[in-house]
């Protein structure tokens, strides 16, 4: 049940310091005041209700993204409007917290 619960979400077992290595971008979907109080170094923020129009600050298509934010709810939204608009290479880490610790 567990495992049908993650893929739904994206949240497939992936390896996140081998895809940063390969020079993933990771990209929190929280809210910039959420975003401020702590964050992944070096992710970029662009909150998921302004991810659409925002796409043009990820430009390459086939380069990795890591999608995060607090819970994993989000990314999988972001994940799916990326995969949706042609990017290809879109994993959802979940909660950036977890994340971090997975790098």
């Amino acid at each position: 049940m567990l495992d049908a619960i993650k893929n739904l979400f994206g949240m497939e077992k992936t390896d996140y310091a081998a895809l940063l290595k390969e020079g993933a971008v990771i990209l929190d979907v929280r809210s910039k005041s959420e975003y401020d109080g702590g964050h992944i170094k070096n992710s970029i923020n662009i909150p998921v209700d302004q991810l659409q129009k925002n796409l043009s600050k990820l430009k390459d298509k086939k380069k990795p993204i890591i999608t995060c934010c607090a819970s994993g709810m989000r990314s999988a939204s972001a994940k799916s409007i990326l995969q949706n608009n042609g990017y290809k290479n879109v994993h959802n880490g979940g909660g950036w917290s977890s994340l971090n610790n997975k790098i």
